[in-house]
This record gives structure tokens, sequence and C-alpha cells, in this order.
């Protein structure tokens, strides 16, 4: 059987993993959120590059 002093070390090593956890998890998390933010990014781009073909074009009928 575990004596107090024990079993609080254990609790303890217990809430440090738990906080390792959730550390690991955010860093995960705000990982992912940077990923989408450069593809958004890219999705403008491209997006921006169809328009300006796009003005391009228009321009090219005027003519």
């Amino acid at each position: 059987k575990l004596s107090m002093r024990e079993r609080e070390r254990e609790r303890e090593r217990e809430r440090e993993r738990e906080r390792e956890r959730e550390r690991e998890r955010r860093e995960r998390e705000r990982e992912r959120e940077r990923e989408r933010e450069r593809e958004r990014e890219r999705e403008r781009e491209r997006e921006g590059w169809c328009l300006c073909a796009e003005r391009e074009r228009e321009r090219e009928r005027e003519r």
C-alpha cells in the first residue's frame, strides 16, 4: 500500500503528464491553424492570379 506522500507524488506526476499532453495538443492545434492559414494564402494567390488573367482577357476583348 502506498503512503500518503507516495500517493501525493503519484498524483503530481499524473497532473504533470496531463499538462504535458495539453501543451502538446495546443501546439498541434496551432500548427494546424498555421497550415490552414498558409493554405488560405495560396488559395487567395491563385484567385488573385485568376482575377488578373480575367482582367487581362477583358482588356484584350475591348481592343
